[in-house]
């Protein structure tokens, strides 16, 4: 299983590569396990503020999920199917959405199926002008698993991911960032160096704050604006009493460059 995605540290930035470029990196289910168990070894090791997770190869970020071996479910009984497939895959999409921790996804080529539900899931995204995206899943029969149906309609509105989600149609990086999928869109060659400089930008800052503002917007989004505000509430009162906000304060006020400690 440690093949299937590589991870490397650099500096405060943890990079994960999904590795089945001969598969187009699709996420079978030892993949998606995979990713979990990094994302656990990630969210407790303090010297990591930031991931960014990325396709091997030329060709795909993540063609979505593993066809043949879905088939497989599908054959063994609805419940198997469920449990196998779709459960596993919007565990894995819900996990990266709650993070505590930023996660940029650097859309290096075809993101379909589950490989566009990683990209809506995570905080941000930012894409080279050779990616393609695409919500297939009809053309074989069923809706997306993996919150397609949710996330997309949240964040395109519902008119124009259901035209996608119908359709099945591919659509351009230029697309997904006029819908609010992709904060951006850079040349291949500068894929990673940008992702890695908008990861730079937010750990400056303290990573108790970036914990907070992560968790207010994902609780937040899906409630009434007064069940939001209460959660904002919440999470400031959890931010009021650190170090954090202490240094960040003081350092203001003295007009220096603050030395956060995560405390």
């Amino acid at each position: 299983m440690a093949s299937l995605i590589k991870y490397e540290n650099k500096g405060a930035i943890a990079l994960l590569t999904l590795n089945r470029p001969e598969k187009l990196n699709a996420l079978n289910y030892a993949t998606n396990d995979r990713l979990l168990e990094l994302l656990d070894v990630i969210e407790v090791d303090p010297s990591v503020r930031a991931v960014v997770i990325t396709g091997a190869g030329d060709k795909a970020f993540s063609a979505g999920g593993d066809i043949h071996e879905f088939t497989q479910s599908v054959k063994a009984g609805v419940d198997i199917a469920v449990k196998d497939f779709c459960k596993r895959g919007q565990t894995m999409t819900a996990r990266l959405e709650a993070f505590p921790k930023p996660i940029i996804a650097a859309v290096n080529g075809i993101a379909f199926g589950g490989g566009c539900e990683i990209t809506e899931a995570v905080h941000l995204a930012v894409a080279s002008e050779d990616a393609l995206f695409a919500k297939p899943e009809i053309n074989i029969g069923i809706p997306p698993t993996f919150g397609g149906t949710q996330r997309l309609p949240r964040l395109a509105g519902r008119k124009r991911a259901l035209e996608l989600l119908l359709t099945g149609d591919t659509f351009s990086p230029l697309r997904a960032f006029e819908m609010g999928l992709i904060n951006k869109v850079v040349p291949h060659d500068q894929l990673l160096s940008a992702s890695f400089e908008l990861a730079e930008k937010i750990i400056r800052h303290s990573p108790l704050a970036a914990s907070r503002i992560i968790a207010a917007v994902t609780r937040g989004i899906n409630t009434t604006i007064e069940e939001g505000l209460l959660i904002e509430r919440e999470q400031f009162a959890r931010m009021a009493a650190t170090s954090d906000v202490h240094e960040g304060l003081g350092a203001w006020i003295e007009r220096r460059a603050p030395q956060y400690t995560g405390t």
